[in-house]
């Protein structure tokens, strides 16, 4: 393996090793695993590029440094700065790492690219299936949210702002976000792999709220 991969992600494991468990480096290590799978489908694209913002994308991640986006892309560079790597593939990681959050779905995003776009898709999809059910309710019972409550609905169109601040139930998350990922999908690999990760998720509810009625 290239041993700059290598040293990226020893140093991953070592940052995140007490981090909340939906962003910790099992979270990392399935978003890398992802990415290069889609790779295959993606030639054109920069393998390395693709990884690295793969291993760093979560560095830092601002819900855990008090809303601050500005760590995680600092400390992304201050690590690839320290392996020498040329620094327009430093700018791409930075700026990849930048732009890969969903933020609500109104994220006036700044910067694309064929590697950025492969990172979304293998980022998204670790956001829904029957991974992103247990991403869901660990974080919600992290912070303490609601599991379910019938009188609070989900909220559509909010700001950047609005999303980061909003304190919902897990499963009005599902509404505001991991249902609708699915059709934000870039590539054919990570389309194809969502639809099954999709339905799985609507298979769940199905059956949750089935239970929470005493239906069955």
């Amino acid at each position: 393996m290239n041993k700059k991969i290598e040293a990226t992600i020893a140093y991953v494991r070592e940052e995140l090793k007490h981090a909340e468990g939906g962003h910790d480096w099992f979270h990392i290590e399935r978003v890398h695993n992802n990415a290069i799978n889609i790779l295959k489908g993606e030639p054109e694209a920069d393998a390395e590029v693709v990884r690295l913002i793969a291993l760093l994308h979560d560095i830092a991640d601002s819900k855990f440094h008090k809303g601050d986006e500005t760590v995680g892309p600092r400390k992304a560079k201050e690590w690839l700065e320290s392996l020498e790597y040329q620094p327009e593939v430093v700018a791409h990681v930075v700026k990849g790492i930048e732009n890969i959050s969903f933020k609500g779905g109104n994220f006036n995003q700044k910067f694309t690219s064929k590697e950025l776009e492969i990172v979304q898709d293998a980022d998204r999809l670790d956001a829904i299936g029957a991974i992103g059910i247990t991403r869901v309710f660990n974080y919600g019972g992290f912070q303490n949210n609601p599991i379910h409550n019938p009188e609070q609905a989900p909220r559509f169109g909010m700001s950047k702002e609005e999303y980061k601040a909003h304190k919902g139930t897990s499963i009005n998350h599902f509404y505001e976000k991991l249902l609708l990922l699915k059709d934000l999908m870039h590539t054919e690999t990570g389309k194809r792999m969502a639809e099954e990760r999709h339905r799985y998720m609507e298979g769940f509810l199905a059956q949750f709220y089935a239970e929470w009625e005493g239906s069955r």
